[in-house]
């Protein structure tokens, strides 16, 4: 688990007027909440809470969040940003039990992309069709991102959900038993190999590669 951690003040003000004053005195509004407890409204320095969320691990992490001196394992849930400027609106979080599996979605990092075989060799190109999975564990368990090699991908060829080594403790969640492609070589438009790659352009359709 991450070491990530935030300062935030319980609050007992709530509603649009009260969340407008503090977002002018530069604090963002949020709430805590889950875990068979009462929700707790809070604020926390916006500067302090906007460097967290450009880390991209922050919202895959178990976080302490630290409310007026007594500290909660918390899971970021959601958060509200201004439609154009670098402001925070809102941020929601869940408490984590550390004996009740966790619902979340991590992100996938690729690696080798450009030494696998279908790009080095047959000059295609990769295609990340699934960016981030759905995932159950228990919070000791939570990655901060999954990764996913590419090394033996083929042109023409892709890797489905049922291919991924998952870190010991993690799960997929998966829906209906969906397989979906996770990435694929695919020819450069235009070039001989095209006609090669139009069978994994339905990700449906694509083969596993061996």
């Amino acid at each position: 688990m991450s070491s990530f951690e935030f300062n935030a003040t319980k609050r007992d003000v709530q509603g649009s007027s009260a969340s407008r004053r503090l977002r002018r005195a530069g604090r963002v509004p949020g709430v805590i909440y889950g875990a068979g407890k009462p929700a707790v409204s809070f604020d926390v320095d916006h500067n302090e809470i906007y460097q967290c969320l450009r880390k991209e691990a922050f919202h895959s992490s178990v976080v302490s969040a630290n409310l007026d001196g007594a500290k909660e394992q918390v899971l970021l849930r959601d958060v509200q940003l201004h439609a154009y400027k670098p402001l925070v609106l809102h941020v929601d979080f869940q408490r984590v039990d550390a004996n009740t599996e966790l619902h979340t979605k991590v992100p996938l990092h690729f690696v080798n992309g450009e030494v696998c075989p279908g790009v080095k060799l047959q000059g295609g190109i990769v295609s990340h069709v699934i960016t981030e999975l759905e995932i159950a564990c228990l919070p000791k368990a939570l990655p901060e991102y999954i990764e996913i090699d590419l090394k033996d991908l083929a042109m023409g060829h892709s890797l489905h959900i049922s291919d991924i080594k998952l870190p010991q403790g993690v799960r997929v969640i998966l829906h209906g038993g969906d397989n979906s492609v996770v990435a694929a070589v695919m020819a450069v438009k235009g070039s001989n190999a095209d006609a090669e790659s139009a069978a994994v352009s339905d990700a449906g359709a694509a083969p596993t590669a061996e």
